[in-house]
Order: C-alpha cells, then sequence, then structure tokens
C-alpha cells in the first residue's frame, strides 16, 4: 500500500521501490481497499530487499518492526532511515473486521505517505 501511494505522490519527483524480507503475494483486500481509493496496486510485484542491494537509496522506509530489525543488515549506505510500524490486518479472521481493519491500515499508510511527501519532497 506504501508503494502505491509513494508513487502516486512522487510521480515525477522520486523513483520508488518496494521490497520485503520474505516474498508475499499481494493480498487481494489489499489491492481492494486501495482500488477505492484511485489507486491500482494489482499490478505490483512482492520483491525480495536482496534484489535491491547494489541501490544507493537516499531513503529507506520500513513499515513493520520485522524488516526494521531486519533490513540494516542489507544496506550500509548513508540513506535516510524511517520507521513506522503498521498493524498488518491480513492476520484478520472476522470479514467485517478484516476490511475496518484494512481500511483504517490504508489510512494510516496514506496519512504517513502524503506526510513524507510533503516534509521531504
Amino acid at each position: 500500500m506504501a508503494e502505491g501511494y509513494l508513487k502516486a505522490f512522487l510521480s515525477g519527483k522520486a523513483e520508488v521501490h518496494s521490497a520485503g524480507v520474505e516474498n508475499h503475494a499481494i493480498n487481494e483486500n489489499a489491492i481492494k481497499i486501495m482500488k477505492g481509493d484511485g489507486i491500482d496496486i494489482s499490478q505490483n510485484e512482492s520483491n525480495h530487499v536482496s534484489e535491491f542491494e547494489q541501490i544507493d537509496f537516499d531513503f529507506i522506509i520500513t513499515v513493520c518492526d520485522h524488516a526494521h530489525e531486519t533490513c540494516p543488515s542489507f544496506f550500509s549506505n548513508e540513506a535516510v532511515r524511517i520507521h513506522k510500524n503498521f498493524f498488518d490486518p491480513s492476520t484478520i479472521k472476522d470479514k467485517e473486521k478484516l476490511i475496518f481493519e484494512f481500511e483504517k491500515c490504508r489510512n494510516e499508510i496514506k496519512k504517513f505517505c502524503q506526510e513524507f511527501s510533503l516534509e521531504y519532497f
């Protein structure tokens, strides 16, 4: 979700890459929730962080504690590192609560990405 918003907010200003410390399929609920806000992430891919080891990033943003703890071993450059842990709603089993939590997470990520874009670009 963060990749989708950052690409939208930083279009023409920055190149955005997204990766994780584990590869996962893009969650169908995330695709639906983002589409509801006009952002299509259905073609996004799950890349492993090791695919980007040779890039000297200006910013490294981690959006979960596990990535925050793991990423320093992958990147050694002087990038500005920003961490914000977001609750992962994909673990919720109750369908009504699941949609609510995905929307809540989406809105928190959107706000974070807007603030990042305004502060740094």
